[in-house]
């Protein structure tokens, strides 16, 4: 039987979310319980595959996972898997088919970046979000693995104001390395009159010599993965801690968390 996990996760008490030797990590959590309870034998017979490997310090309300369950199946629940596991929450579990794989069967992902305000002008904010919408080359956006195809479409982005801070929705297909925080830091830098948006523009063309830096990773979350055809049978309760839980983290770590007093009655 195989079966697809939902996981949210504190992404600022991993070294990401690829298992990694002699670090903690996501895959490992996870594996370490699936292991732990009989559930799976090992990653490679169990066929075990992660959605989206999200880097360290960016955390996740929906990333998912699949495997093959050959051992205990009557264990992957919530409230069982939960018990067992630190700083990652199981939200919802759902049955799915032999040839499943959680990275190519999403139709979508939405990465959400909480930026506090530094005095920015909302209106250039929102025309620079616009220049990334549709297929563009992201080579001056991303960290690019060694034969990378660099096109990407970008399909929305919304950008809403809260007091002291920012929420930036961007979705797309799939993105690359970094991307997703090379795009806020470049609405940042319109936003303080840094960057003109005809830079961008010339970017996205290729024109370039220096890339534009990531955003610190800890103001990213996976917000959300669109599969057709995939129900997740949720925990919503669950869900409802793992954002408090994460947000209340979020609230401590960053500089100014005074100002994100409100998020956590704005999930």
């Amino acid at each position: 039987m195989k079966l697809a996990i939902r996981v949210a996760y504190d992404g600022t008490a991993f070294y990401g979310f690829q298992r990694q030797p002699d670090v903690r990590t996501v895959e490992g959590e996870l594996l370490r319980v699936l292991t732990k309870l009989r559930i799976i034998e090992d990653v490679g017979s169990s066929d075990f595959k992660g959605a989206s490997r999200t880097d360290r310090g960016v955390s996740a309300i929906f990333n998912v996972v699949s495997f093959d369950a050959s051992g205990r199946a009557d264990l992957v629940r919530p409230e069982v898997l939960n018990h067992h596991l630190r700083d990652v929450w199981v939200l919802g579990v759902a049955e799915v088919p032999d040839d499943f794989h959680p990275r190519f069967w999403a139709k979508s992902k939405t990465y959400r970046y909480y930026l506090v305000d530094e005095g920015f002008d909302a209106k250039r904010m929102r025309e620079c979000a616009e220049v990334f919408l549709g297929e563009h080359d992201f080579s001056a956006f991303a960290k690019l693995e060694p034969g990378k195809d660099p096109v990407r479409e970008i399909t929305r982005i919304e950008i809403t104001e809260r007091p002291g801070y920012y929420v930036i929705e961007i979705e797309g297909k799939s993105f690359l390395w970094e991307m997703a925080r090379r795009m806020v830091n470049a609405i940042r830098f319109c936003g303080l009159g840094v960057m003109e948006i005809r830079e961008v523009k010339r970017m996205l063309k290729g024109g370039y010599t220096k890339k534009v830096p990531p955003a610190p990773p800890e103001g990213l979350i996976l917000w959300h993965i669109e599969y057709e055809g995939v129900n997740f049978r949720m925990d919503e309760r669950g869900l409802k801690k793992a954002k408090r839980d994460i947000f209340e983290r979020y609230s401590r770590a960053l500089t100014r968390a005074a100002l994100f007093g409100d998020v956590l009655v704005n999930l």
